[in-house]
Order: structure tokens, then C-alpha cells, then sequence
């Protein structure tokens, strides 16, 4: 068994981060197999190498241990343009032009697991028109999904202790591969990493469920295999709401600055995680 955490190093890790983490590394201890980091540092605006020693040390003091030096998607852009060659020759991707005002403009953009769904505008474009305006206009690159689902047919995925998913990538659109601010999308980089890394076992939060379905179909676009999955409950707050990195209340870094026990703090997480414990006062799990 492989598994991994994949911090990206825009803000402080919270107990969410924990709590994910813990479960990745205990499942994958239990089974005598390793436990992975990759450091998801590709946001060239955002990520900051403060951050990336600051997610080691609560990884540490947390008491996790990691097979092997982190592996930094910075370090494989090559993979990622590659790979995003291998589709455009396949003519799965085209450019897209389009702002989110645009999108957001748009009375025909349906919603779908994550937020409003692309309506094809640029699909439409001719190959004449699209070469002209990549040449002085900013871009990303889509995927054609409705083509791509036409060359692999359904497609399935396995959760832990669930059984079979059927995909259904059709509901998110045609999603972005490659962004305009980076060379890879979080869809397109993370499922390339986990195959590279041999990651059999994707232990992630709850709110990337649906975004399971779109890696599915990467994975039969470039013949990659697929891990078994294990999406679990999110830490919320006081409030309800799922954490997010804002939470400076809930950072590790302020329960580690507050003298909090870092391994008493990741042994109830995973006992909460067994219904046998209980997390920090104010915090509980949720499933979105």
C-alpha cells in the first residue's frame, strides 16, 4: 500500500490537514506499505517556501514519518506538457479564451458539482480563429469532454468499502487542464503524480468526490491506473463550515505555538475517526 499527502504551501496546514494526513498515514503503516509527501507547489502567485518547511514541521510534530524526500510538482512540469501533448495531438483540448466574468455572463452555463459548467464557447471556435488569438491572448486549455468520454466509454471507480462508483465527468464540462496562471491544472496534476508516485490507495477528503469522476477519465485517457479511494468526513468548525486555511484558529501552527501535544493531538483524530474518540472542543466531522 502507497499512500500520500499532498500539502499545497499557500497557507497553514489546519486540522483538517491533520486529520487527512493522519488517516493516510496510519492506513498506510497498518499495512506495512509507505506513506508519501508531495509538495503541491505549481500556484506560482500563491505558493511560498515558508510554507513548505512550516507543513514538515506540523507533519512532525504530529509524530508522521514519510518514506523517501517530498515530491514537488514544480519538479515536473515536463510531465504535465507532455502529457497535455499527447491529448492535443488527440485533439481532446482546445484553448480557451474566456474570463470567469464571461462564464459567470453566460445564461447558458449550467451548474454542476463545482460551481457553474463551462458552455463550450471556445469549442466552437475555428482552427484559424483559435491560432490567431492564442498568439496575443491569455488561455487555458479545456478538455472536450464529450469527445473524450466517446473514446473510453463508462468508466468506474472504487470507494473503500463501497463498491463501484459510475463516473459521470460529463457533469462538470469541459474542465480546465492547464490554467492560465499555471501549467497544470489541479485535475491534471494530481492524477498524473499519484500514477507516477504508485500511489494505490487516495485517502482525501469528502469535497473531492465528485472531482473523482474527472480523474477517472484522465486515467483511461492516458492509460494510467487507477488507485482504490477513500474520501472521508471533513473537520468543521464552531460554525458548520469545513475549514479552510483562513481558520487561523485551527491552524497547527497556533495549537503548536499554544503548546498543544502534537501526537495526543493526531491519536484522537484517528480515534475519532473510529468513533472512539472525539476531536478538540468546538470542531466535529461532517460529510458534505
Amino acid at each position: 500500500m502507497l499512500t500520500r499527502f499532498a500539502p499545497s504551501p499557500t497557507g497553514d496546514l489546519h486540522l483538517g490537514h491533520a486529520y487527512s494526513a493522519v488517516l493516510a498515514h496510519a492506513a498506510a503503516r497498518a499495512a506495512g506499505g509507505q506513506f508519501l509527501i508531495r509538495i503541491d507547489d505549481i500556484d506560482g502567485s500563491r505558493s511560498r517556501e515558508d510554507y513548505v518547511a512550516a507543513s514538515l514541521a506540523d507533519l512532525a510534530w504530529l509524530g508522521l514519518d514519510w518514506d523517501g524526500e517530498p515530491v514537488r510538482q514544480s519538479a515536473r512540469l515536463g510531465d504535465y506538457a507532455a502529457s497535455l501533448d499527447t491529448l492535443r495531438a488527440r485533439d481532446l483540448v482546445y484553448p480557451c479564451f474566456c474570463t470567469r466574468a464571461d462564464i459567470a455572463a453566460s445564461l447558458s452555463a449550467p451548474h454542476g458539482p463545482s460551481g457553474a459548467v463551462y458552455p463550450g464557447t471556445c469549442r466552437h471556435l475555428a482552427a484559424t480563429e483559435r491560432d490567431r488569438r492564442r498568439e496575443s491572448e491569455p488561455h487555458c486549455w479545456r478538455l472536450d469532454t464529450a469527445r473524450a468520454l466517446a473514446i473510453v466509454g463508462d468508466l468506474v471507480w472504487e470507494e473503500q468499502g463501497q463498491g463501484s462508483h459510475i463516473a459521470n465527468p460529463l457533469a462538470h464540462g469541459d474542465i480546465v487542464l492547464a490554467r492560465k496562471d499555471a501549467p497544470a491544472s489541479y485535475h491534471l496534476a494530481s492524477t498524473l503524480d499519484d500514477a507516477a508516485m504508485g500511489i494505490t490507495h487516495v485517502i482525501r477528503g469528502a469535497d473531492l468526490i465528485a472531482a473523482t469522476d474527472v480523474h477517472r477519465l484522465l486515467q483511461a485517457l492516458l492509460d494510467l491506473p487507477t488507485p482504490l479511494y477513500r474520501h472521508h468526513a471533513l473537520v468543521c468548525g464552531p460554525d458548520g463550515k469545513r475549514l479552510a486555511k483562513r481558520d487561523a484558529a485551527a491552524s497547527l501552527a497556533a495549537m503548536r505555538a499554544a503548546g498543544v501535544d502534537g501526537h495526543a493531538l493526531a491519536a484522537d483524530l484517528l480515534a475519532a475517526n473510529l468513533l472512539a474518540g472525539r476531536l478538540p472542543t468546538g470542531y466535529s466531522l461532517q460529510m458534505p
